[in-house]
């Protein structure tokens, strides 16, 4: 999918959730046409003067520095309700953060976390990205996780405004070149069994925030 339809899509159930609190959460899986982002910063230096980018560039609601999205990635865009679980960013960082290691463990990949860097890592690589937005605390944007991507539209940017870091993703640590449809249906059966660990007794949720 383009991202700019994403990105509606995106707003319009944040918009639908904000309406109406009953509604379900979800957690949107695609690909990307090849694109640049970068979130709201007053620093764009890790864009590189952004002019000789090849492909186009977005400047979108979430934190962070630039990054890049194309085919071979799988993006995932949970949209849920902070409010049901504690209004807490950080937890939910991590909770995505552990969302993914779990799911890389399956392919006996050991990724950890790194300390006051967002994102996911294999030793010192770069495995998958996460930048997120939040609205009235409902979530939007979220991760990328480099399946069998080419990395080379990395080397435009500073990916994620690390000076020197090394990307990676799956097939280069594995050997194995996956079909991003599959990876994507591994990690909602990961993301269906976290779930509840983000949540938080219905007593402690602030749904008139």
């Amino acid at each position: 999918m383009d991202f700019a339809p994403a990105l509606a899509l995106q707003e319009k159930i944040v918009a639908q959730k904000r309406n109406d609190s009953v509604l379900q959460d979800e957690l949107l899986l695609l690909e990307h046409e090849p694109v640049y982002t970068i979130g709201r910063t007053p620093d764009r230096a890790s864009l590189l003067g952004a002019a000789h980018l090849p492909h186009p560039l977005f400047s979108i609601n979430r934190g962070g520095q630039a990054t890049y999205h194309g085919p071979g990635q799988l993006i995932g865009y949970p949209i849920i309700d902070l409010r049901r679980c504690g209004q807490d960013l950080h937890k939910y960082l991590r909770w995505l953060e552990q969302l993914l290691i779990d799911f890389l463990a399956r392919y006996e990949i050991a990724a950890s976390r790194r300390e006051s860097l967002t994102g996911v890592w294999v030793a010192e690589r770069k495995i998958a990205s996460i930048g997120v937005g939040v609205r009235h605390w409902i979530t939007m944007h979220g991760f990328a996780l480099n399946v069998c991507d080419d990395l080379s539209p990395f080397d435009h940017i500073v990916p994620c405004g690390i000076n020197d870091v090394a990307m990676t993703s799956i097939e280069k640590e594995t050997g194995k070149m996956l079909p991003v449809a599959d990876v994507a249906r591994a990690v909602e059966q990961v993301a269906l069994r976290r779930f509840k660990s983000l949540r938080v007794a219905p007593e402690m949720q602030l749904m008139d925030a």
